[in-house]
C-alpha cells in the first residue's frame, strides 16, 4: 500500500505543479505514446540484453516486493525459533530420530508445522546441512560459522541481482530520454518551414522524451531498485538468525539459551517478546510430552 501511495504522490505533485503553473497536458498526452514506445522499449530491450532468462524471471518476480515488502513477517521469526528449538532438542535427546527430519524435511512432521519455512529451499537446506554436518562430527563452531557466513553472503549477492538490474535500467533511462528527444528534434528540423506555433508544439513534443526518461528514472525505477535492495537486506536477517542459533548449538549451550541468542539477534521490528516466545516454547513442550 505504501508503494502505491508513493506513486500517487509523485504523479500528483509533478503534474499538479505543472498544471498549477499554467501548463497544458495536451502536448504531453499527444507525444506520450510515441516517447514511451521509444524509451520504454529501448530500456526493456537493454534489460533483456544484459540479463539471462533466469535473471529476467528473478527480477520480474521480485518487483512485487516493492509493494508487498519483505517476505518474512514477525510471526515467521517466531516460527523459525520454535522450529529450531524442536530440532535442537530432538537432536540432543535422540540423534538418530533427528536424521529422518533433516534427510527428508518435506515429509517431516516438525517441518510440516511451519509450511512457509518449509517452502523456502534456502532456509531448509541451511538448517538441514548444518545439523547434518554436526552429526558427522564437523562441529568446530568457528569453521561452521565461517562456512555459513560465506554461504549466506553468496545467497545475498544472488538475491541482490534484481535490485542491481533495476538500478542499471534507472541509470540508462535519462540517456534514452535524450535519444528520444534528439529524434524529436531531427523530426522538427525536417519541418523547419512550418509556422512558429507548429514548430513550438513539435519541439515541446521532443522535450517530452527528456522529461519522461528523467521522470521514470528518478521517480519510479530508481526508487523501486532502492526499495528492493532494502527489502532484500531485511530478508537476509532470517538466514542470519539460523546461523546464530545453530552456531550457539555447536557451542553446546542449553537449548533455551540457543533460542534466546537467536531472539536477541532478531531485528527489533521482527523480534518476538521474551514472554510470547516462552509461551510458544512451553506449548511445544506440552505437545511433545
Amino acid at each position: 500500500m505504501i508503494g502505491i501511495i508513493g506513486i500517487v504522490v509523485t504523479f500528483a505533485m509533478v503534474f499538479g505543479g505543472y498544471l498549477a503553473a499554467g501548463g497544458k497536458l495536451g502536448i504531453i498526452l499527444k507525444s506520450l505514446p510515441f516517447e514511451m514506445m521509444m524509451i520504454g522499449g529501448a530500456a526493456t530491450g537493454a534489460f533483456v540484453l544484459s540479463n539471462d532468462m533466469a535473471g529476467i524471471k528473478h527480477t520480474l518476480k521480485d518487483v512485487a516486493k516493492v509493494f508487498k515488502g519483505a517476505k518474512w513477517k514477525p510471526q515467521d521469526y517466531n516460527d523459525l525459533l520454535c522450529l529450531l528449538f524442536e530440532l535442537i532438542r530432538l537432536g540432543r535427546q535422540n540423534a538418530v530420530a533427528l536424521e529422518e527430519h533433516i534427510e527428508t524435511p518435506e515429509t517431516s512432521e516438525i517441518f510440516g508445522r511451519y509450511p512457509k519455512i518449509l517452502a523456502d529451499r534456502e532456509a531448509v537446506e541451511l538448517i538441514c546441512d548444518t545439523l547434518r554436518a554436526a552429526s558427522m562430527n564437523y562441529d568446530d563452531p568457528h569453521q561452521v560459522e565461517e562456512v555459513l557466513e560465506k554461504r549466506i553472503e553468496t545467497h545475498f549477492k544472488h538475491a541482490l541481482h534484481s535490485s542491481h538490474a533495476l538500478q542499471t535500467m534507472a541509470d540508462g533511462l535519462p540517456a534514452l530520454g535524450i535519444v528520444a528527444a534528439v529524434l524529436g528534434v531531427i523530426k522538427t528540423m525536417g519541418s523547419i518551414d512550418q509556422p512558429p506555433e507548429i514548430l513550438g508544439k513539435m519541439i515541446g513534443g521532443a522535450l517530452v522524451g527528456t522529461f519522461l526518461g528523467v521522470f521514470l528514472s528518478y521517480g519510479f525505477v530508481g526508487p523501486a531498485a532502492g526499495k528492493l535492495k532494502t527489502v532484500t537486506e531485511e530478508e537476509q536477517h532470517f538466514y542470519q538468525l539460523i546461523r546464530e542459533v545453530l552456531v550457539a548449538n555447536l557451542y553446546n549451550h542449553p537449548t533455551n539459551i540457543c533460542i534466546e541468542v537467536g531472539r536477541q539477534n532478531t531485528p527489533e521490528p521482527y523480534r518476538p517478546s521474551f514472554n510470547a516466545l516462552e509461551e510458544a516454547l512451553k506449548d511445544l513442550k506440552k505437545a511433545a510430552a
